[in-house]
């Protein structure tokens, strides 16, 4: 048993969850899980791609099953909810802090905590998949940087039909007829080629990719699709125009134009973003702010590549499960 002096959580409180929360999400979806024998039977990684916010629930009841308390890494400013936050500290979820000097205490806190046997979840990509065809993106390297630091496991999970529940920004839930939600876990993520590698921001990246292709793998074999070559690329100004020639019936558009002639003024057909803010936004973003592949630090934003590496004290290294629109939700709710 854990000393009470190390104890970062209330038994009580989890407790109560665990006798009160399993039948109201039974309730909620219908799940159909495979894999949880891939779980270790100490402190682990779980790594997931993120579609909605009924994946916690569905993440939630998963690991439980598989014989883990789930915890999550989960924005600070929901910490700061009445009655939410004071009932997330009470059940040892941790909160991830971005543009402050602490940033880093999730991923010290995650290996504390996983150093005691727990079962710590992130959603690597950061936020929910901005992929118009819900494929997971281009991920953040925290997970990796963790994974590597400490030797921890990291077991892969893909969840599909959470979605169609309550799709990434609706706000009432689809609950009736009850859906099925499909997750499942494959064995601990091979991260044995960069063992005793230096954490560069092109080991922390390589690892990252080889996290989510087993991810992404998991998640074509729940859809029975062949997933996507290359992830999306959330600040890829001509994602968009790229999915719509993907799904333009050949040789023709749905307004009646070729499908290789743009509609005159449509900004997502040239690579322009839809309002014109691309730049600018990518520029002002606080996700843009972590250490680059190039090299810059932490406190010189790349504002041209998104996918910046970022060091331990990169708040957008740690890929928890929510964004700020999501919290600003919370927070109104």
């Amino acid at each position: 048993m854990t000393n009470r002096a190390e104890r970062d959580y209330s038994p009580g409180w989890r407790r109560f969850t665990e006798i009160i929360l399993p039948s109201p999400i039974r309730g909620l979806m219908k799940l159909e899980a495979s894999g949880q024998n891939y779980f270790p039977s100490g402190g682990m990684i779980v790594a997931g791609n993120h579609l909605s916010y009924a994946d916690w629930p569905a993440m939630a009841l998963f690991c439980y099953q598989a014989g883990h308390y789930p915890v999550f890494t989960i924005k600070s400013p929901v910490f700061d909810v009445k009655i939410i936050g004071p009932l997330m500290r009470k059940l040892g979820q941790l909160p991830v802090y971005r543009g402050r000097a602490d940033a880093a205490l999730v991923l010290k806190q995650a290996e504390q905590r996983i150093g005691r046997g727990a079962c710590v979840i992130f959603y690597p990509e950061g936020t929910a998949s901005r992929d118009p065809d819900q494929w997971p993106m281009v991920a953040k390297t925290g997970v990796a940087r963790l994974a590597l630091s400490t030797g921890a496991p990291v077991v892969p999970v893909a969840c599909w039909g959470a979605q169609v529940i309550l799709p990434y920004g609706d706000k009432r839930p689809r609950l009736f007829p009850r859906k099925t939600v499909k997750i499942a876990a494959g064995p601990p993520v091979d991260l044995s080629a960069f063992a005793g590698q230096p954490l560069t921001a092109d080991t922390l990246r390589r690892a990252t990719d080889v996290i989510m292709a087993d991810i992404t793998g998991l998640l074509g074999g729940l859809r029975g699709e062949q997933p996507p070559a290359a992830p999306y690329h959330p600040r890829d100004r001509r994602g968009k125009a790229v999915a719509a020639q993907e799904k333009a019936v050949a040789g023709q558009a749905e307004d009646g134009r070729p499908a290789a002639e743009p509609a005159a003024g449509d900004p997502t057909a040239t690579g322009q973003a839809e309002d014109g803010r691309a730049r600018a936004e990518a520029a002002g973003d606080p996700t843009a702010t972590g250490q680059a592949e190039d090299g810059r630090s932490g406190a010189e934003p790349a504002a041209d590549d998104p996918r910046g590496t970022p060091e331990a004290g990169d708040p957008q290294g740690t890929g928890d499960g929510s964004d700020p629109q999501d919290t600003r939700k919370a927070q109104q709710g």
